[in-house]
């Protein structure tokens, strides 16, 4: 093999790495073991002769969340937290319970696609794609369809009925991670400077004062 193949052999796999978000297993499984204090990109894998089948078991998306908060709606995660044997399997899932016209707000996941199945009721769904179209793409969406939130796309959930909705989501990563944008813009701790917000939407330092107080 030449210099030339060995050479291309080797960006083709840089290439390869690249672009796997999360690193496929490197054995069956790796549950988590909550205890140990060892930094990996995850969570240190449990002695597999421990392992038992509640270690890849979740109870509870059945369960309706409380929606009785200002946006109307809650988040039940399954993820790595919720359950050990997703370690390092680059899955989790989320159920969304939304009071009528309850709101997932603004949002991204910096980790992961998203693919959501609505359960009950009807639900408008969008994301806006990145410069510079900065196009909406939305829909609604009834009992059994099912829409894709690409990876680090900003992106929301509104119940359009007058009864509640539920959906169920899956993703792309053990830790999908979020991102609530007016949180992170207005609530950050310490606070973006007024005069970079006030700027950057193009309003005064009072609107801007009104906005972070909400948050």
């Amino acid at each position: 093999m030449d210099s030339q193949i060995v050479a291309f052999c080797l960006l083709a796999m840089t290439c390869i790495q690249a672009m796997a978000f999360e690193p496929s297993p490197l054995q069956d499984f790796c549950v988590a073991d909550y205890t140990s204090s060892a930094r990996v990109n995850g969570l240190a894998c449990m002695d597999s002769k421990l392992v038992q089948a509640e270690h890849f078991t979740y109870s509870g998306l059945h369960l309706s969340g409380n929606t009785s908060n200002p946006l109307g709606f809650s988040v039940t995660p399954v993820t790595v937290a919720q359950l050990p044997g997703l370690n390092t399997l680059g899955i989790a899932l989320v159920r969304f319970d939304y009071a009528p016209w309850g709101v997932a707000p603004l949002h991204v996941h910096p980790r992961a696609t998203e693919i959501i199945t609505v359960l009950e009721g009807s639900i408008q769904v969008g994301f806006v794609t990145s410069n510079p179209d900065n196009k909406l793409i939305s829909k609604v969406l009834q009992k059994g369809d099912v829409f894709i939130f690409p990876m680090g796309l900003v992106h929301f959930q509104r119940n359009v009925g007058n009864g509640n909705a539920v959906s169920i989501s899956a993703v792309s990563s053990q830790n999908p991670g979020i991102v609530i944008v007016a949180s992170s813009v207005f609530g950050s701790v310490p606070g973006i400077d007024d005069d970079v917000l006030a700027k950057a939407f193009q309003v005064d330092k009072s609107t801007i004062d009104n906005l972070k107080a909400q948050f």
